[in-house]
């Protein structure tokens, strides 16, 4: 039977909105940035081959604050290269805080940017039809594969373009965390995969197995404070909830059963922990770099 329920990015000022909460009530960004800061250097070290001009693709970069923090870390490994940054975003509001950033931020003259106001499968048909050959030194799919029809195939695509020495980086939630367990327990009730996939790195580990594709994999220790989900009515609660279900107004337009089903099992100990009388629900991310 098909979902009555509407995905949540179909209103995007509300997904705008519940993300943003989402952000100030997890530690995801932070457990990026120590990875960017930490753990990223020694990868993009051996990328380029020497080379004086490095080609870098952001799909799904959002309003950039990662994107720009890789770019520097590329920078500090690679003094003196000059780099293209094609940037591969369908939101235009994410778009444009990403070009805002760009305008402000000094030291910057190095990378030219080239602005894909686009999905990453209009890209990959628009680099197609234009028969591209030009190959990427780095490409970093963060937190988007959620969006694409055939995520494998994607994968794929984005490998075809990486040159001799180039990688990939891909960041998904980890199918060790609690988004795993939600979504292993109600994937047929909540995900509209017309719209988004319930894909976690323990699904594309898999797929890469299934084609003997080598990877590297790193995990990412989060956190997200969900304790608000668990009073009825509370507005930022029912923000968070559609963040964490993907679904537009969960809250009122799940049935009681699904929305209770949900509830309880945010509050299981393979999803979250208590702490401080906080629920706290596990938002581990998951690393895959493929050379």
């Amino acid at each position: 039977m098909a979902s009555p329920l509407k995905s949540l990015v179909i209103d995007d000022n509300r997904y705008q909105k519940s993300f943003q909460l989402f952000l100030e009530r997890s530690s995801e960004h932070q457990c990026m940035q120590d990875f960017i800061h930490n753990t990223l250097p020694d990868i993009l070290a051996s990328i380029g081959d020497g080379k004086s001009h490095l080609n870098v693709i952001g799909v799904g970069s959002g309003a950039g604050e990662i994107d720009l923090e890789m770019l520097s870390q590329l920078r500090l490994k690679h003094p003196g290269v000059t780099v293209d940054n094609e940037v591969v975003e369908p939101s235009s509001t994410q778009l444009h805080q990403y070009k805002v950033m760009v305008s402000q931020k000094p030291n910057l003259d190095y990378i030219k940017f080239t602005w894909n106001k686009m999905t990453s499968s209009e890209f990959e048909e628009q680099w197609r039809v234009k028969k591209m050959t030009k190959k990427a030194d780095f490409i970093h799919m963060i937190q988007m594969l959620y969006y694409v029809k055939d995520p494998g195939a994607t994968i794929e695509f984005f490998q075809s373009l990486l040159d001799k020495k180039g990688k990939l980086l891909i960041i998904l939630v980890s199918g060790e965390s609690g988004w795993g367990k939600l979504w292993r327990t109600y994937r047929s009730q909540l995900c509209n995969t017309e719209i988004s996939q319930c894909v976690t790195t323990g699904d594309m580990k898999s797929f890469l197995d299934s084609k003997g594709v080598s990877y590297q994999s790193y995990e990412l220790p989060s956190q997200m404070d969900i304790t608000e989900c668990f009073t009825e009515g509370d507005e930022k609660g029912e923000l968070l909830l559609d963040f964490l279900t993907e679904v537009l107004d969960f809250s009122n337009t799940a049935s009681p059963e699904l929305k209770a089903g949900v509830l309880e099992l945010l509050q299981h100990p393979d999803c979250s922990m208590e702490s401080n009388g906080k629920v706290l629900f596990n938002n581990n991310l998951g690393v895959i770099v493929i050379q």
